[in-house]
């Protein structure tokens, strides 16, 4: 089975999926939309990926992250050292659970090791993604069932774990996928993060009995959102 692949997008990019949270009155519409981005996400995020994320300029982004940094609701630390220059900036919204970011750390740094260590990061990424797929289907009481059905209940897994995916009309095949559960890490390493999550779906469907042939991620391709492709079958 051929594998999606997951290189990098121009970080200037206005696609890809984001978060939603109640923002504060007396912002800017595209302040608070920041704000939601940072509050929903369990990671710190850099300039870059909000940028890409939000489809604002870096400009825009930087004077908006300086309000919100001095309101008190977004706190700034360096991230760790890699190379040579100074480190970036990495935000995130000050009612961000701590256990919750450690854990979305860990899974950046195992994405880098792996993007690092495999010959093959990608396929790696999806054969994980399809066992962990497999495992929360079936932790969700999986029996085999008809191709739309195994579709839905695995939408509904996604919604689960914080993809809120929404389906097209026009093309029931289609799944946008409007936010991220771990956006930082998808932006560092999306060989790995996406093809993870791409594995997840393809486990799932697996686990329904469905065929997963055909299921395919296209991460950060539309404003917004990911499109994610299952076929009914």
């Amino acid at each position: 089975m051929k594998n999606k692949s997951f290189g990098r997008k121009e970080a200037g990019s206005a696609r890809g999926p984001r978060h939603t949270a109640a923002g504060p009155r007396r912002l800017s519409a595209s302040a608070a939309a920041l704000l939601e981005t940072l509050a929903g996400q369990p990671e710190p995020l850099a300039l870059a990926a909000l940028v890409r994320t939000t489809g604002l300029h870096g400009n825009t982004v930087r004077e908006h992250l300086d309000v919100l940094v001095r309101r008190g609701l977004v706190a700034r630390r360096r991230a760790a050292p890699s190379g040579r220059g100074r480190p970036a900036w990495l935000y995130e919204a000050t009612g961000v659970d701590e256990q919750t970011s450690e854990y979305a750390g860990l899974a950046a740094a195992l994405a880098g090791a792996l993007t690092r260590t495999s010959p093959d990061p990608a396929a790696a990424g999806v054969l994980a993604g399809e066992e962990w797929g497999r495992q929360l289907a079936r932790d969700r009481g999986a029996t085999p069932m008809p191709g739309e059905q195994a579709r839905g209940q695995v939408v509904a897994l996604l919604d689960d774990l914080g993809f809120r995916p929404e389906r097209s009309d026009a093309d029931p095949a289609t799944v946008r996928l409007t936010r991220c559960p771990l956006l930082q890490a998808a932006h560092e390493h999306p060989e790995v993060v996406c093809a993870v999550h791409l594995g997840i779906v393809r486990g799932a469907l697996a686990e329904h009995g469905a065929d997963p042939a055909g299921s395919e991620l296209e991460p950060f391709v539309e404003r917004g959102a990911c499109r994610l492709v299952v076929p009914p079958r």
